[in-house]
C-alpha cells in the first residue's frame, strides 16, 4: 500500500513516531510496518517496503532465516556484520559498504555481529518488478563525499550496483551549510532518510526541518533541495518508480 501525499505534497515520517523494537541485543526503528508492528497507513512508499535502522550488540545477531521475492539493501553505518547465506556467500560487511541481495525464488541467510563492538546498519526492502527470479548477491564499498554518490542504479552508472527494479539510491554526507539538489525523474517519487545529524537544526528540505532518523517522501518536482545544519548530515535519497 502506498502512502497518500499530504496537501503540501510531502509525507513526513518523524523519527520518534517510527515503530520501535527493543531486545537485549537489538535496538531497531522501523519507518514502515514490520513484523508485529502494523499500521495500514504506513505499509510502505511506492515499492519501498522497509527501512529498518538497527543497532546490533556485540556477539549477537539474526540467525539463519528465509526471504523470498524481495530486493534487500543493507547500508553499513558503523562497525561490521558477518553475512552467511544459502548461496554460498560468507562475507564481512564493514562501515561504508553496501550489500544488495535479490531474494528471488528463495534465500536463507544470517547476519551476526561477531565483533566486540555494537554495529549500526540500515536495512532496506524494495519490491522487485517481477517475482520468481533467481537469487543474486552483491557487495561494494563506497567513498561518500559532500555530493551524491550513487549506490543503486539500473544502468550501474558511476560504479553503482543494480537491483531487480529500476530504483536509484544515493548517499551524501554534506558539511555544515552545504545544499544538495533533490532532482529525480519526472513521474517518480522520492524519499529522503536522514541517517545522521549533529546538534540542533540537523537539516531542512524546503523549510521542513529534519532530525536524525526522520524520513520525507515527495513527488518529483515538489521538493528542490536539502540543506545541512551546523553539524553536517548523512542521508539517503531514493528515486522510486
Amino acid at each position: 500500500m502506498a502512502l497518500a501525499f499530504a496537501s503540501s505534497g510531502l509525507v513526513y515520517r518523524p523519527a520518534g513516531e517510527r515503530f520501535h523494537s527493543q531486545l537485549d541485543w537489538l535496538d531497531s526503528w522501523h519507518s514502515f510496518s514490520f513484523s508485529s508492528h502494523y499500521d495500514p497507513g504506513w505499509m510502505g512508499f511506492g515499492p519501498l517496503r522497509v527501512i529498518n535502522d538497527d543497532v546490533i550488540a556485540a556477539g549477537r545477531g539474526f540467525g539463519m532465516h528465509p526471504h523470498r521475492d524481495m530486493e534487500i539493501i543493507t547500508v553499513m553505518v558503523e562497525g561490521e556484520l558477518q553475512h552467511r547465506d544459502s548461496l554460498g556467500h560468507t562475507e564481512l560487511l564493514r562501515a561504508g559498504e553496501v550489500q544488495q541481495m535479490s531474494a528471488g525464488t528463495g534465500v536463507v541467510h544470517s547476519e551476526v555481529n561477531e565483533s566486540d563492538q555494537p554495529c549500526r546498519l540500515l536495512q532496506i526492502w524494495i519490491e522487485p518488478s517481477t517475482n520468481g527470479l533467481a537469487p543474486a548477491y552483491g557487495q561494494k564499498s563506497f567513498a561518500i563525499g559532500n555530493g551524491w554518490t550513487a549506490l543503486i542504479d539500473p544502468e550501474q552508472q558511476a560504479g553503482a550496483m543494480a537491483i531487480q527494479r529500476p530504483v536509484r539510491l544515493w548517499r551524501a554526507q554534506p558539511a555544515a551549510g552545504d545544499s544538495l539538489d533533490l532532482v529525480i525523474a519526472p513521474g517518480s517519487k522520492g524519499w529522503i532518510q536522514l541517517i545522521r545529524g549533529q546538534g540542533q537544526g540537523q537539516g531542512q528540505a524546503d523549510g521542513q526541518g529534519l532530525q536524525q532518523g526522520d524520513g520525507l517522501g515527495f513527488a518529483a518536482g515538489s521538493l528542490s533541495c536539502f540543506g545541512a545544519g551546523a553539524g553536517g548530515a548523512d542521508l539517503l535519497l531514493f528515486e522510486l518508480s
